[in-house]
């Protein structure tokens, strides 16, 4: 078959596989652009699910006679006009292809008036030859949109449909997430010629609360945390529940004011909720993160519920650091307003508030009833700033050439005190962990490791983890999990998920020396890189000839020459 260009019904057919999904994606693409014309009442009409009917009436800007016909073709939009408008987009719509795909599937009535014109139009047309009919008629300043016999033409697409009942549980979603986006606007939808949902403008806290509560639920409504933050031009507020919901039907994200199911948001939410839900619980949201619309890439899905952020590790630890200082004030409050119930043991962070990009924290001290964050010492200061620099090489006697052999990724072999001697490369590792774990500084693990208590039976928790606290591991639990959260600095690299079981099942006490056998034994195999960085790192601070003397093995090289010198 030879490469051509497709007829014009045809590509706005494929182009309608990804815009419309279902009538609730016609309702999203057409409520949405209601918005963007500065509507602030939308009315919503559907009949059997909107397998028959949609009807979304608007009192918006309108569009003009001259430009009805045009709106219904592929590509045309009044939201943007240069590279430079899709590089910081902050209309809902932006790609001019809704009408047109939806009018490729089905029969499209659009009707119109702006305020400045005298009389309305309408345009009409059907997916079979895409020509547009216009004619005078009546009807208010505003938009109308109606869709009928959805997908009539592409039979293969019509059967995919699901029951009118599910159908329109859609809708009604489609339509509870936007109205959580607009509070300034008015939505009411009638399904089958009734009146299902109604929500009035909401322009105080007081009426804005209302409408989580009708969306969720009241229980939500009344006992969510209301969350205000803001980091270098981030901007995070709405609300949070502190209970775990049973169903994940109340996560509701927004950026911009664009509807989200991002990854990497969800990301942020969930670990930010680890150790604080039940093993089947779901965290309950909504959510609006507003920033820089030139910081956020909107183009990058056919449905547009995926961004690329600019810069989104610095989002992603926004988001987390936000709602988890949030969960943490509000569990110690919960902790103190009744202690005799079993509450949620979290460690609150050590460092202030919103402090995102420093790598390192200084240890937390904890008593049975409250924690305390510690200030940094002198000695952990030093070890910060020690870990902060870049190693530099100590100068060598042999230039830039090491005084030893490595030998089978164990040993070092080397002239000590004009004595040859055999050094085990895991008394280097030895020593650079109990450096680690006698300093003053925890680092945060990038994901928290959780053990469930159900698999830790015979294990008393509080005393093993006063002896972890002073090692510089921050750990907390609650009746299902226990976290750990940070380990001593210079250590996360370290397989935690298995060694965390081992360390907390070994003797009391004996903690440092279960970590040393296992991550440092006698059948550990290192690179040569590894090594120099640590031989480095003993010279720097002054330990390296209190290891050779107490470490290094003597070899009888005096005998072995005798023996095979000849």
């Amino acid at each position: 078959m030879p490469i051509q260009i497709l007829p014009a019904r045809l590509a706005n057919q494929i182009a309608a596989g990804e815009v419309v999904e279902r009538p609730a994606s016609v309702i999203k693409e057409l409520v949405e652009n209601s918005l963007d014309a500065g509507a602030d009442k939308i009315e919503l009409e559907i009949d059997r699910g909107g397998h028959k009917r949609i009807l979304i009436r608007d009192n918006g800007s309108g569009i003009a006679r001259d430009e009805l016909e045009l709106a219904l073709s592929r590509h045309a939009t009044s939201k943007i006009s240069c590279l430079d408008d899709l590089e910081q987009i902050m209309s809902l719509g932006f790609r001019g292809e809704a009408l047109a795909s939806i009018s490729s599937v089905a029969r499209l009535t659009l009707t119109s008036k702006p305020a400045t014109q005298s009389e309305a139009w309408q345009a009409k047309a059907e997916g079979r030859d895409m020509a547009v009919q216009l004619q005078p008629t009546a009807h208010p300043d505003g938009t109308s949109v109606e869709v009928l016999d959805l997908f009539f033409n592409t039979p293969a697409r019509r059967k995919f449909l699901r029951s009118e009942k599910t159908e329109f549980q859609h809708i009604d979603e489609t339509l509870k997430r936007i109205a959580l986006s607009r509070f300034d606007v008015a939505f009411s939808l009638k399904h089958n010629g009734k009146l299902l949902r109604h929500y009035p403008k909401a322009n105080t806290e007081a009426t804005r609360q209302k409408r989580v509560a009708l969306v969720c639920s009241a229980g939500f409504g009344e006992h969510a945390l209301n969350i205000q933050s803001q980091y270098q031009g981030l901007h995070l507020h709405g609300w949070l529940a502190v209970q775990s919901s049973n169903t994940p039907d109340h996560q509701y994200f927004y950026v911009n004011g664009r509807m989200m199911r991002d990854k990497l948001i969800h990301h942020a939410i969930r670990q930010a909720f680890e150790g604080l839900l039940p093993p089947e619980g779901h965290a309950a949201y909504v959510l609006y993160l507003q920033l820089d619309a030139r910081e956020v890439d909107v183009n990058v899905h056919p449905a547009k519920h995926e961004v690329r952020f600019h810069q989104a590790r610095l989002v992603h630890d926004f988001i987390f650091r936000a709602l988890q200082d949030a969960l943490n004030q509000a569990t110690a409050e919960i902790a103190l307003e009744d202690s005799t119930s079993a509450p949620i043991r979290q460690i609150p962070a050590a460092e202030p508030n919103h402090n995102y990009i420093k790598p390192l924290q200084s240890k937390v001290t904890e008593s049975l009833g409250h924690y305390q964050g510690g200030g940094v010492s002198s000695r952990g200061a030093q070890h910060y700033q020690q870990l902060m620099q870049t190693p530099t090489q100590a100068p060598q006697a042999s230039g830039s050439l090491y005084p030893w052999l490595f030998v089978q990724q164990r040993y070092l072999l080397l002239n000590h005190n004009q004595v040859c001697c055999l050094l085990p490369v895991k008394e280097l590792h030895k020593l650079k962990i109990k450096h680690s774990l006698a300093s003053a500084v925890s680092q945060p693990l990038l994901m928290p490791v959780a053990l469930s208590l159900q698999s830790l039976p015979d294990i008393d928790l509080e005393t093993k983890q006063a002896a972890l606290v002073p090692l510089g591991f921050v750990l907390s639990y609650d009746r299902h999990k226990l976290m750990l959260k940070q380990v001593p600095a210079g250590l996360r690299q370290l397989n935690w998920p298995e060694l965390l079981p081992l360390i907390l099942d070994c003797p009391h006490g004996a903690e440092i020396e279960c970590l040393l056998d296992k991550v440092a034994n006698k059948q550990q195999v290192y690179s040569e890189e590894q090594v120099k960085q640590w031989w480095q790192w003993c010279e720097q601070q002054a330990l390296l000839e209190d290891l050779l003397n107490n470490k290094a093995r003597p070899l009888p090289l005096e005998q072995w020459i005798q023996t095979y010198a000849n």
